[in-house]
């Protein structure tokens, strides 16, 4: 498993401004588009491609296009949704699946209520949208789901990640050879005895779209 800390001053001027509790909601979700756009490029360095014969207005070339099947994005709703736009301005032609996933906040694990996702995806390179990479349960449970259908490879973008969230995926995958690789954009601190990652950025769902 690899796990990238992607360091780019934009990056840490925007998680700054999303950590700051006085950021409204309007900004909130405008910073995390962008922010995850910047991620993206990282979290795709590896995408599959195949060269082409192309013709410009001065002459044949060979340039490169994404291959088929094409990637998968797959949101973590609900917050995992605020990350889609963009994600998606980077690879538009992209498919998107959904996976509803709830954490039990006395055990802290992590179970699937709903998805929206192709039974077969075998051949397919997939990416997991999540903002925080917390206890590594919920990280864990999708990474599973996806391989149990067929996942050739697949990268979790996060906004910020704990190290202890970072210790329970790599001990859930240390004997298996599947791909496997973070992209966030900040390794803190610690959790603390509730789960939530200090310093953090606060519940990135209420935060992107109010408390439900």
């Amino acid at each position: 498993m690899r796990v990238i800390v992607a360091d780019h001053p934009l990056i840490t001027h925007k998680l700054t401004v999303l950590r700051d509790k006085n950021t409204n909601s309007q900004v909130f979700r405008h910073l995390v588009e962008e922010l995850v756009t910047l991620l993206a490029y990282e979290a795709t360095r590896e995408v599959k491609i195949h060269s082409v014969e192309i013709e410009t207005p001065v002459t044949k070339t060979t340039g490169a296009l994404l291959s088929t099947p094409r990637p998968v994005v797959v949101p973590i709703l609900r917050a995992g949704l605020g990350m889609l736009e963009g994600m998606m301005r980077v690879i538009p032609s992209a498919d998107v699946g959904f996976l509803g996933m709830v954490r039990d906040e006395k055990t802290l694990k992590a179970s699937t209520y709903a998805n929206r996702l192709p039974e077969d995806l075998r051949g397919r390179q997939c990416y997991i949208l999540d903002p925080m990479l917390a206890t590594g349960g919920t990280l864990v449970s999708a990474f599973n789901f996806l391989i149990e259908r067929g996942a050739q490879d697949i990268t979790a973008v996060c906004l910020i990640a704990a190290p202890e969230g970072v210790k329970v995926v790599e001990r859930a995958f240390e004997n298996s050879n599947f791909p496997i690789t973070i992209v966030t954009g900040a390794l803190d601190e610690k959790l603390n005895e509730h789960g939530y990652i200090v310093p953090g950025l606060g519940d990135a769902g209420d935060r992107l779209y109010g408390v439900v």
